[in-house]
């Protein structure tokens, strides 16, 4: 790959003046890495190159592209950020600062060092998106040259690829560059698994292509005669994918359903319904195994239909239907709706709709208290497994897998988990540690009684942030009584050392009287504060029920009790 090829590839969907400003990003580049070279003893403007075709095959925007063949320059060569900003723009140097890693503080150990470089690609990705992208378009090719790295950084680095940017690529919804990343590192992590299930793969490949040929073939006339158009193909196995439910679900090669899989795209959602008819009607559908997620998505935006069908022999054949929309977005994820608008910031209404995830990121690096806090708390909560739940209006809530109740409902809303004494799950009283699986339906019960968390509870919870938001709710109820202890303690030494000023005693009252209304002060604002909470999200999130005196009430319910709370501590008006 060189730029003439770069450019020529980019053409197809980039005008002529932006092809221009790539051209000249390349051999600002290129002049910036004269004389440096990579581990493979390649020119190391090779790598950038690299980078900048993967998010071309993307169809990402210019800027994007001129972000990528720069990614390095400040990091790894003399060239400053003010320079990339002066000639390339604000929005380039701001992705390329996000990029950068920090190399002039002076850190205790490597992880530090490596977590605080993680927190800071995420508040830059927290800002725009394409950063990350970006990032992962660069790991990608990094992992493509891994060959050329010692066994020991192979090792670390593809154990970080599976740990932080499969999690990422997934989320995002980049399934082409997730399962490339997943299938590389195995191969160094695990060679001998991967090269065994390789050679099972081969031995009856002749075998599966035939017997895939033979299915497209009839599948292709019925949907003619229905007067369909559709792409029909062997949908690709991973190894990655077939390794996972080997080892994770205990299945033995043979009995893995997906190795023979059929992918059937059409033109509209219509036609997608109209061929899983067909589908059904010339095989028998095994049952448990259809998913619909054109009308549920996945949370990475992804959409299609799932069926597995006893197919030609009696073999059982996984096919997946979708529409060519839902086919880029499966392969590019949020990638396929970067529509950025002429002149301006904007993305797409999709993207901004389904990205929520990473503005909880931001909120989760403001409440960590180090950046080691803030990684473990990524991979606990977004880079885990989810599962998928209900709230009792239809809504859908995805915690991590292995949830309770009580995480369940500091994701509707904090207020709701501090004030909750109990939960149903499918109509049934549960206790809260409950584990909740995918298509539970989850009520939650609260009352404005409770007394708020139990210390219990941190023990209970699973998730970071509902564990979060109990210390911080124990950190703030308990601020006045410690500041009353803390008066004691101070007076109590100074009376031991002799330190007593005349008449403590009567400003000892005094001060003490003066904390007790300082805290009926707190207590009302808190109330105020409850209040005003409760009427900006009582229509927001109807998913619970309040329970004031062992009978349902609503959420119109609890902003009254609100008022009458407040009226109790004299809050008027």
């Amino acid at each position: 790959m060189d730029i003439e090829q770069l450019l020529e590839k980019a053409s197809n969907y980039i005008k002529e003046s932006d092809l221009k400003r790539i051209k000249e990003a390349y051999e600002f580049a290129d002049q910036a890495h004269y004389g440096q070279v990579r581990k493979s003893g390649e020119p190391y403007i090779l790598h950038p190159l690299a980078v900048a075709d993967i998010l071309v095959n993307m169809q990402m925007d210019t800027t994007s592209i001129i972000a990528a063949l720069l990614h390095d320059v400040v990091e790894d060569t003399t060239v400053s950020l003010d320079t990339v900003k002066e000639k390339f723009g604000p929005t380039c140097a701001m992705i390329v600062d996000g990029l950068t890693k920090l190399e002039k503080i002076k850190f205790k150990s490597k992880e530090e060092h490596q977590n605080e470089n993680y927190r800071k690609m995420f508040v830059a990705m927290a800002q725009d998106i394409r950063v990350i992208l970006i990032k992962l378009a660069d790991r990608l090719h990094n992992m493509r040259t891994l060959k050329h790295q010692s066994e020991e950084a192979q090792r670390r680095i593809a154990d970080e690829t599976l740990e932080i940017f499969c999690p990422i690529a997934h989320r995002l919804g980049i399934s082409a560059i997730k399962w490339e990343m997943e299938d590389i590192a195995l191969r160094y992590l695990n060679p001998q698994q991967y090269y065994r299930i390789v050679n099972l793969m081969q031995k009856k490949r002749t075998e599966r292509e035939q017997y895939i040929n033979d299915v497209i073939s009839t599948v292709r006339e019925k949907l003619q005669e229905m007067g369909i158009d559709g792409d029909i193909s062997g949908r690709p196995k991973h190894i990655y994918s077939i390794y996972k439910k080997m080892t994770v679900r205990n299945k033995q090669f043979n009995e893995i359903y997906d190795l023979l899989a059929l992918r059937i795209i059409v033109d509209n959602i219509k036609d997608c319904y109209a061929t899983l008819g067909i589908i059904h009607t010339l095989w028998k559908p095994m049952p448990g195994r259809f998913k619909d997620y054109i009308a549920m998505p996945k949370p990475n935006m992804y959409q299609s239909l799932h069926t597995t069908v006893i197919g030609p022999k009696g073999e059982p054949l996984e096919v997946q239907i979708r529409t060519y929309e839902m086919h880029r977005t499966s392969e590019y994820g949020v990638a396929a709706h970067w529509a950025y608008k002429e002149g301006t910031n904007t993305p797409s209404g999709m993207y901004d709709d389904k990205m929520h995830f990473i503005r909880e990121i931001l909120e989760l690096q403001n409440e960590a208290q180090d950046a080691q806090e803030f990684v473990e708390s990524l991979k606990m909560d977004f880079f885990a497994d989810l599962v998928f739940v209900f709230t009792p209006k239809g809504e859908v809530i995805e915690p991590p897998a292995g949830s309770v109740p009580l995480d369940f409902a500091y994701r509707i809303h904090t207020e709701v988990g501090n004030r909750t004494i109990g939960a149903k799950v499918n109509g049934r009283i549960v206790p809260l540690d409950h584990k909740l699986k995918t298509g539970d339906i989850v009520e939650i019960l609260t009352s404005k009684h409770s007394y708020g968390p139990s210390q219990d509870w941190i023990k209970i919870a699973q998730s970071s942030h509902a564990r979060t938001k109990i210390r911080q709710w124990f950190k703030k109820e308990k601020r006045e009584e410690n500041v009353l202890k803390g008066r004691d303690w101070i007076e109590r030494g100074a009376e031991a050392a002799q330190l007593r000023p005349a008449g403590a005693d009567e400003g000892r009252r005094n001060a003490r009287g003066c904390a007790e209304v300082q805290f009926q002060r707190s207590r009302r604002y808190a109330v105020c504060g409850r209040l005003r909470r409760n009427y900006r999200r009582a229509d927001r999130h109807p998913s619970y029920r309040e329970d004031t005196e062992g009978s349902g009430r609503g959420t119109a319910g609890a902003a009254a009790d609100e008022r009458s709370e407040g009226n109790e501590v004299g809050f008027h008006g």
